[in-house]
């Protein structure tokens, strides 16, 4: 019978010793003393955790530290709430002797390993993979496959499987406030995959599109490889310089934008200049692209209404993925557009390429209608708050001689800046080809830039931290900091 006697797991967890001289957060330690005790059988299937403040107050130490150890543990599967119950240990699969884990790795390591992500550390946009509950994508998974239907074998669905389409709009109308429906839904491979219907099925050939100046470099280069001339227009500390794109863009058939988090600056769009951006499209019968990047990892506040609530005219096309909030190897997308619009491309689909997988569609449509996907946004959103508050303490402390960083309210990654003991002669270039000899992924800002003359006069570090660990950090934040100073040093003297 399963062990629900809240006394059993006091009395275990009373015997949790953690080591406030150790290096890294205190939470991993938690996270790691936990596992074990539910892998060695301590703590069975069935046992009802105290709650995150109880357990708090037990081991002296805050409930944040308590809520981020047993989020992790539920992302990996040990744990599971029930409504107004608790939360409980899961029961875990039969594992044979050989698969035991005597040596199990320290919890510093039981997140993201960064040489095993398809990047390296500070790589932008990429998740912390190892919080993704992989047990409950497993099982949604083996349930729409276990026995698969004629529409999953053989139907085709050139706007998607409709119950994921269903699922998209539901989840766009509770958390972004867009009213939709799954006929405003085409399914997607991604952000490429979109622009390239996009571009092909429904732009005039050989129009320029405007882009942001800096912006997203994969979305300018996806453009660019239609053969599609592209507009930089500026960007300030508002965001996209409307009244420049109107002057400067009179022949541009669409735009590209990011107004609830810019890429790279992170600025969010004021309502005037939205107005005004929906304002031009109406009037020259241009088409918005809107890419709601980082929108959902907002930490102050409720997130920003898209652009496309605003729409009064059908102009903008609304782009989303999945790839930064699970796993970035989904590559499943959405693109959200007038029902006509949505049609239109899906009919266009066989012309331009294969639609994507039906494979994980019904799993996703059900991770996203049984709350799954909603909760780990939650868990993902008090994680990168905590990381970024710690990625800032290990930045100043070993750079902060050379670059200034500032927190932000949303996002996985932080822009540097030049800080005043930076020699002039350091370009962003400069440091970021020092921090990829160091086995780092340190985007500088000019790369963000169209313009080679603006790239020139722009400097900037674009530093991912959403899915890299504290301790990793901590640890690449110091070699970095001794590499800038021997670089900096030897600049200065020249």
């Amino acid at each position: 019978m399963p062990i629900s006697n809240r006394g059993t797991a006091d009395a275990v967890l009373a015997g949790i010793g953690l080591d406030r001289d150790a290096a890294g957060p205190l939470y991993r330690q938690l996270t790691a003393q936990l596992r074990g005790l539910i892998e060695g059988g301590r703590l069975p299937a069935g046992t009802r955790l105290p709650a995150s403040r109880a357990l708090a107050e037990g081991l002296g130490i805050s409930r944040t530290t308590a809520l981020q150890a047993i989020d992790q543990l539920a992302a990996e599967g040990y744990l599971e709430g029930r409504r107004g119950a608790g939360t409980f240990v899961a029961a875990l699969p039969a594992r044979p002797a050989s698969a035991d884990r005597p040596d199990a790795p320290p919890a510093s390591t039981a997140t993201s390993d960064p040489a095993e992500d398809p990047g390296q550390p500070f790589r932008p946009g990429i998740p912390d993979t190892a919080a993704f509950p992989a047990r409950q994508w497993a099982r949604h998974l083996q349930a729409s496959w276990r026995a698969p239907g004629p529409a999953l074998l053989t139907a085709q669905h050139g706007a998607g499987l409709p119950g994921l389409r269903a699922a998209i709009a539901g989840h766009l109308r509770s958390f972004r406030g867009l009213h939709c429906d799954a006929d405003n839904i085409l399914i997607t491979a991604g952000l490429r995959d979109a622009l390239a219907l996009v571009g092909h099925g429904l732009l005039p050939p050989g129009r320029p599109v405007a882009v942001e100046e800096p912006g997203f470099p994969p979305l300018r280069s996806a453009l660019q490889a239609q053969g599609r001339p592209v507009l930089p227009c500026t960007v300030d500390s508002e965001g996209l310089q409307v009244g420049a794109l109107a002057r400067r863009a009179g022949a541009a058939c669409a735009v590209t934008v990011t107004p609830s988090r810019h890429y790279p600056l992170g600025i969010t769009l004021p309502l005037a200049r939205r107005l005004a951006l929906l304002d031009w499209a109406e009037a020259t019968g241009a088409w918005i692209l809107e890419d709601d990047y980082d929108s959902e990892f907002r930490y102050q506040g409720q997130p920003v209404p898209p652009l496309a609530a605003l729409d009064r005219s059908d102009r903008v096309l609304y782009l989303g993925s999945f790839s930064k909030v699970m796993f970035p190897s989904l590559r499943l997308g959405y693109l959200v557009a007038g029902t006509g619009i949505v049609a239109r491309l899906a009919a266009f689909r066989p012309l331009h390429s294969d639609p994507p997988s039906l494979v994980p569609q019904p799993a996703l449509a059900a991770f996203i209608e049984g709350g799954g996907f909603a909760r780990h946004l939650r868990r993902m959103r008090r994680l990168y708050q905590v990381r970024q508050a710690s990625f800032l303490q290990a930045f100043r402390h070993h750079l902060g001689n050379w670059l200034l960083v500032d927190p932000a309210p949303a996002g996985m990654h932080l822009v540097a800046r030049r800080g005043p003991g930076l020699p002039r002669a350091c370009s962003d270039t400069d440091l970021s080809t020092l921090a990829a000899g160091l086995g780092l992924t340190v985007l500088p800002l000019s790369a963000c830039h169209a313009g080679p003359m603006a790239a020139g006069r722009a400097f900037g570090l674009v530093f991912g931290y959403a899915g890299v660990p504290e301790a990793v950090a901590e640890t690449a934040l110091a070699r970095l900091g001794r590499a800038f100073a021997a670089h900096c040093a030897a600049a200065g003297s020249d």
